[in-house]
């Protein structure tokens, strides 16, 4: 039998595994022999370009919903409304270039979950995870008086205001 503070503490940490192996084939490159642009058309705004999953989960039993946005702009979101349809669209070039400037703040590496050594706390709330690849995980859930990471607050805002991902409030 667990102890009733790891009764807490196992289904959200599977939540983020899972919502890590979910996104995990949209965070790779492309596949060995794909095609890409020549290096001379890459723009210079996009060769530091990331891309950024958020994956969110209402409570221990609701769905994963999944956004995955590429360093284009481009987002494609799964079950973001909760009624299981897949949708997709684009960031306009300045939401592009808000999000670009913010996942390249290197505050965000004090911001991930390890650095802040991050337990969730609250049962039954909204717990939103940034996927930032090579390697940031950063996790915050809608509770009271749970502090926001800064940075990552601020991408978080900006997807859920922009997509049918849901907002935080």
């Amino acid at each position: 039998m667990l102890r009733p503070s790891w009764s807490r503490v196992l289904p959200g940490s599977a939540g983020v595994l899972l919502a890590t192996a979910l996104t995990g084939c949209s965070l790779i490159g492309p596949a060995e022999g794909a095609t890409t642009p020549d290096a001379g058309q890459a723009s210079s705004a996009t060769t530091d370009a990331r891309r950024v999953s958020l994956v969110q989960r209402l409570g221990i039993d609701g769905p994963v919903r999944t956004l995955d946005v590429d360093p284009s702009g481009r987002w494609q979101c799964r079950d973001c409304a909760g009624d299981g349809v897949e949708s997709t669209g684009s960031l306009n070039p300045e939401q592009t270039r808000r999000l670009q400037r913010m996942l390249a703040d290197p505050a965000l590496a004090q911001e991930t979950d390890e650095a802040r050594r991050y337990k969730q706390s609250c049962i039954d709330a909204l717990t939103s995870t940034l996927l930032i690849p090579p390697g940031l995980t950063i996790t915050s859930q809608d509770c009271p008086g749970e502090e926001k990471p800064p940075v990552a607050n601020r991408i978080l805002l900006l997807l859920t205001q922009v997509t049918p991902a849901e907002d935080k409030g």
